[in-house]
């Protein structure tokens, strides 16, 4: 069947073309047939409901004579060629996929009109882009080469996208504003939107805009998303934010009635997302058939334009086919009858599309059949290139785990031995908010922000309050000094923040964020371990997020309880790409948060909610350049018989114990280790050389606790320095609970410590 019956019979057949004026005004089409004129007006306001009709007379068939005009003769062409392309890029990566030569595959097929469309109206290397797996159309529309789609295939060190080090399809390109995209879907949401916020932030404060990476007053952030994640919280979420804050942020949902084998109905109630989001302010909302390529423009076009304007964000709901399985790893016949996937055949945008032009007398069958043959020659070429392309060589694979510029270990970060101290002793919490004051002031870049840390988000009553700061007040008075652009409340999303907070950093502003407890920050959990710390490394260094993570952590609250107790570092340590800390102490909390500040990597601060105010752990002011580098650690007390290797709230504990076993002649040598990723090797072994016993105590669990891996490397490493097992003095297998009885039982105490001391002695 030639293109030209196809587009004939699609006409007859699409069930997706509004049948009348008041269809058309529920899918957010104009009437009459699609097209497009090239200097659309402004975008309207917008709307809590689709717009109405601009008049109410009957569609067109594409097959009966045009009443408009059609887009240039050049750009039509051009989009046909595009399409063309990416759908024979699909096609060749699957026979490769066939042949053994590549590993994975996964297509845009049937995503291309709409991408295509988007690809036109939008600008690489100005605009910002969040895309997904089926944007192959898009990337090559905004100047992606064929050459470079196949580099990621095979897997080759010379792929812009990763360097081969992500599966296919999960593009990045750093010339053209594409960030690096990941496997789970719907953590871009959330990172468009903090890209999109970069930008809102930048006009408040006019510093920043020579400072983030490539500002333009009217750029627009892209994300897409296809029908399936629209069930993640991630997604609302980010409309949420896009919504109230009225950010440049357009969605375009890539509807495909699939999420691999789960159709739409069962994904969304009613079967239409578009129609539950309606009602979010300033979101300009919009439907277009995305299998063609001139409804799609025009609706691209108005949805672009209106975030150009900066009247909020926009989404548009795009339906779209899927003619070939989710991917190579699935069969769409198991869950697909025969005629569904015939129907979605008969609406294929190529084919359509191909049709239209020849219909229209935009080419003949020689000039298109021209255009087909020059793209299956460039397709074969590229692909033959890629194959001979090296892939990287293994001695890569631990590079850009952290950052090759700037090491946070390194001597430049210790001015330990030279600090100067003046003034009253502080509190932690004084000197870590002493730390963020003096960082604020010295870099315009860094931005506060979390769950309750302004002093007060309605401003107009900052004159008449005292201020909240965080339910910790370690943010205190920092929205009244460095104002509510820098210093401001989040919604209550722990996804939210972390997101949010990778978009900024992309674009080169410093989030400082607060996890308000270490108990709630699993929500955050996809953003941290799988965007967070891997963008660096599985983009080969193209792109970076240096956020740092504030979290309050641990218990012996009295009160506490389950929810306000945790402390599983262990999961976190396990994350190459992020940088762990846990200070004990004031004076090495604000050193250990300037070099967190200061260095270039993401980083996990951990701040022990006990801690906070006691007075055994205060000290006076260091000075607004004082740093200690990460993986330092500090000894706290000399001994010779038994070394304990400690952080946190087990430090002082450990002290309390070692005075007490003192008395019994005991002599107790205590290491804090101070950061946990990287943690200090070398104090750890010439502690162990030193005594030759060893007790590793911490407030985590016992089993599978950070302690586990410092014994276990001391038994590898060491074991021929050792007079006695390592032993562990750590937290019981369960929870924390709330009456203080079984709190002091669960947690370890000095008792515990000092106990441990003695049987490591008579060992």
């Amino acid at each position: 069947m030639n293109d030209t019956k196809v587009l004939k019979l699609v006409r007859k057949t699409d069930s997706t073309e509004p049948e009348t004026p008041e269809q058309e005004a529920e899918m957010g089409m104009a009437p009459g047939p699609t097209s497009v004129p090239m200097k659309p007006a402004a975008a309207p306001e917008p709307q809590r409901s689709t717009p109405k009709p601009v008049a109410a007379t009957a569609p067109q068939r594409a097959a009966e004579p045009r009443t408009q005009d059609l887009p240039d003769r050049k750009l039509l062409i051009e989009m046909y060629r595009t399409m063309y392309l990416s759908r024979r890029i699909d096609d060749k990566e699957i026979q490769l996929k066939g042949q053994n030569k590549i590993f994975f595959q996964i297509s845009g097929a049937g995503h291309e009109a709409v991408l295509v469309a988007a690809g036109v109206v939008l600008k690489p290397g100005y605009d910002w882009f969040y895309p997904y797996y089926r944007d192959r159309a898009l990337c090559l529309q905004l100047g992606m080469t064929p050459l470079e789609m196949f580099l990621s295939a095979v897997g080759a060190e010379a792929d812009p996208n990763s360097h081969g080090r992500q599966m296919p399809s999960h593009w990045g390109h750093k010339k053209l504003n594409i960030v690096s995209q990941s496997s789970p879907t719907g953590t871009q949401l959330l990172q468009a939107v903090g890209c999109a916020e970069a930008t809102y932030r930048s006009t408040l404060i006019k510093e920043l805009q020579k400072l983030i990476v490539s500002f333009h007053d009217d750029e627009v952030t892209y994300v897409s998303l296809g029908d399936g994640t629209s069930s993640e919280g991630e997604f609302w979420e980010a409309l949420n934010t896009a919504s109230n804050l009225k950010l440049p942020v357009v969605f375009l949902l890539e509807d495909n009635g699939y999420a691999i084998s789960v159709p739409v109905e069962v994904q969304t109630a009613g079967g239409d997302v578009s129609k539950l989001v309606k009602n979010f302010p300033s979101l300009y909302l919009q439907r277009c058939d995305g299998t063609d390529p001139i409804a799609s423009l025009e609706t691209m076009r108005r949805a672009v334009d209106y975030c150009r304007q900066r009247k909020g964000p926009a989404l548009v709901h795009a339906k779209v086919i899927r003619p070939y399985s989710h991917s190579l790893s699935d069969d769409e016949k198991l869950y697909r009858p025969d005629e569904e996937r015939a129907s979605d055949a008969e609406r294929d945008p190529v084919k359509r599309f191909g049709a239209l032009l020849i219909d229209e007398g935009v080419i003949d069958q020689n000039g298109l059949q021209r255009i087909k043959d020059e793209v299956d020659a460039l397709v074969t070429d590229a692909a033959d290139k890629a194959l001979a392309s090296p892939q990287p060589a293994k001695e890569t694979a631990t590079d850009f785990v952290f950052s090759p510029d700037i090491d946070p270990t390194a001597k430049q970060f210790d001015t330990e031995d030279a600090v100067q101290l003046s003034g009253n002793a502080g509190t932690v919490v004084d000197l870590i908010n002493r730390c963020l004051d003096t960082e604020m002031a010295r870099d315009p870049r860094i931005v506060v922000f979390g769950e309750d840390v302004a002093d007060c988000s309605r401003e107009q009553y900052l004159e008449t309050v005292k201020g909240k700061g965080g339910v910790f007040k370690v943010t205190a008075n920092l929205q009244r000094k460095y104002g509510s652009a820098r210093v401001f409340n989040s919604p209550l999303a722990e996804a939210n923040i972390v997101g949010r907070a990778i978009g900024m950093a992309t674009r080169g502003l410093k989030p400082v964020v607060e996890i308000q407890f270490f108990d709630y920050i699993w929500p955050a959990m996809h953003q941290i371990r799988n965007e967070l710390a891997l963008l660096r490394w599985r983009s080969g260094n193209e792109w970076k997020a240096p956020v740092v993570l504030r979290v309050p952590i641990g218990g012996y609250l009295k009160g506490g309880a389950v929810y306000h107790s945790q402390s599983g570092v262990s999961t976190f340590t396990q994350i190459p790409g992020l940088r762990v800390v846990y200070p004990s102490n004031a004076l090495d909390a604000n050193g250990l948060l300037r070099t967190s500040i200061r260095c270039d990597d993401p980083v996990l601060f951990l701040e022990h909610k006990h801690l906070y105010r006691q007075a055994y752990n205060k000290s006076q002011y260091p000075g607004e350049d004082f740093k200690i580098p990460l993986g330092k650690a500090k000894k706290v007390r000399e001994g010779t018989d038994i070394s304990i290797i400690t952080y946190g709230a087990l430090v002082q504990r450990s002290i309390v114990a070692a005075k007490q076993m003192e008395q019994e002649g005991v002599s107790v040598e205590i290491v804090d280790l101070r950061s946990l990723l990287p943690y200090d090797w070398n104090a750890i072994a010439e502690t162990v050389k030193k005594t030759s016993r060893v007790i590793v105590a911490h407030e985590d669990s016992l089993s599978f606790g950070f302690g586990a891996e410092i014994a276990a490397r001391i038994g590898d490493e060491l074991f021929e320095y050792l007079d006695a097992p390592v032993k562990r003095v750590c937290a019981l297998d369960t929870f924390v609970a709330y009456a203080p009885q079984l709190e002091d039982a669960i947690l370890p105490q000095a008792l515990d410590v000092a106990k441990a001391i003695a049987e490591l002695k008579a060992y």
